[in-house]
């Protein structure tokens, strides 16, 4: 664990600690962007690796399945041959993992929350308050739930509500954030009559790309040689949900993909072949997700998900979670005990709570804060236009609202939120016709 001093001299007594996502992220590498939001500006952050990430011991990291990534981006997204490898690399990383000792089923977010409260303990600190986001909201709220004495405060930033977090929820999530990026784009006159009709434009790119994917080579944004990429239906579906391609540049990037120029498109799958092999702890993922999301929903629940979402997309589309794809198969492998029983459960609290989300998060949908502070009785609910994953770090006005929270949990000033649009779109030239 890191405790990062606050940069004020009359710092206030109750330090922040911070959850981060995933599950299996890297804590200590969000740090540049607490700070740089501003976190500690006024109280000690405490920074602490979740058990089984980097720089925690054991680590739960899966070199397999970050080689297989590295490979995928040259698969077809969805094809069972691809669904097959990512099996057998999940597979190769449990077998190494329980050889080496290791109790997978002891990687749960119940075990999670308990080292936060023997941190808080071990410290010596009376009351902290609490800041979380994505997985770390989960974390958040599951730690108010079990451990809520010496909680002054909790701000929850991309909500994951333990209650309903599945398979499933994410084609409600993905259809909530692509649809906002969508209306947005109908909202603003120059994007509205530049690229009408992105619903029916990126279905029919989805149902073409699906029956032909493309095979071509793009140099990743990082830099390095070109890669061969392939580019079909749940390619293109992945990257729009993981906001691979700049939500300000997405109607652009569809319009081009449309009229037969998928660099964007490519580039960001490029990105894929190249993930830093160790930094992401896949075995706490996959721990945490094969116990906790994926149990009581069917592949065949997860398809009608799908469909209600996205009608008239290719079946071979929606039978994959996005972010999460063949998780009912990798987690036939996987094999730890089903915990929906103890953890699908909703917190009810009247600690003090911010719940921040973006309109353009298409990963944990900007809906999902006002339905988890229902049982939030002394809670805030703020929604930031025009944004994606993880807002604070993106949004001068929500750093604003979470330092303000801080000062005064039951008062924080959100007036900065009022004044606020969703940035204008990217437009493009229109193609030349012949």
């Amino acid at each position: 664990m890191a405790i990062v001093p606050a940069v004020s001299a009359a710092k206030a007594a109750d330090p922040v600690v911070f959850m981060e996502g995933g599950p299996g992220g890297d804590a200590f590498g969000s740090i540049p962007f607490l700070i740089g939001a501003g976190v500690n500006r006024d109280h000690d952050l405490i920074v602490m690796a979740q058990r089984g990430t980097l720089h925690s011991q054991p680590s739960l990291a899966c070199p397999e399945i970050d080689r297989f990534s590295a490979a995928a981006v040259g698969s077809v997204y969805d094809a069972p041959s691809t669904g097959r490898r990512l099996v057998r690399a999940a597979t190769e990383c449990r077998d190494r993992l329980t050889a080496s000792g290791v109790e997978l089923s002891a990687y749960n977010t119940t075990e999670n929350a308990a080292d936060f409260a023997d941190l808080r303990a071990a410290l010596g600190i009376g009351r902290w308050n609490v800041y979380g986001y994505s997985y770390g909201t989960e974390l958040a709220l599951t730690y108010l739930r079990l451990h809520p004495e010496g909680v002054r405060s909790v701000a929850i930033d991309s909500v994951v509500p333990p209650q309903v977090v599945s398979l499933p929820w994410t084609w409600d999530s993905a259809r909530e954030g692509i649809g906002a990026i969508f209306a947005a784009c109908a909202a603003q006159p120059l994007c509205a009559n530049r690229y009408p009709n992105l619903s029916r434009t990126l279905t029919e790119q989805v149902r073409r790309l699906e029956a032909h994917p493309l095979r071509l080579t793009a140099r990743p944004p990082a830099g390095g040689d070109p890669v061969r990429v392939v580019l079909d239906g749940g390619a293109l579906v992945n990257l729009l949900v993981a906001n691979a391609v700049k939500a300000v540049d997405v109607p652009a990037a569809l319009d081009e993909l449309a009229h037969g120029n998928p660099e964007r498109f490519a580039r960001a799958q490029a990105a894929g072949a190249t993930p830093v092999v160790g930094e992401v702890a896949h075995g706490l993922t996959q721990s945490v997700a094969c116990s906790e999301w994926v149990p009581g929903h069917s592949e065949s629940d997860l398809l009608q998900a799908g469909r209600r979402a996205f009608p008239g997309w290719p079946d071979t589309v929606l039978a994959q979670a996005p972010q999460l794809p063949f998780e009912h198969d990798v987690c036939r492998a996987w094999n730890v005990p089903d915990r929906t029983a103890v953890q699908r459960v909703a917190t009810r609290s009247d600690v003090p709570t911010l719940l921040v989300s973006g309109t353009f998060d298409a990963k944990t949908g900007a809906s999902w804060g006002a339905y988890t502070a229902r049982t939030l009785s002394r809670s805030t609910t703020v929604l930031i236009p025009g944004i994606g994953h993880w807002v604070v770090p993106q949004s001068p006005c929500a750093a604003d609202v979470l330092t303000s929270f801080l000062a005064r949990p039951t008062a924080p000033d959100t007036s900065c939120v009022a004044g606020l649009a969703p940035a204008p779109f990217t437009i493009t030239p229109e193609p030349e016709t012949t």
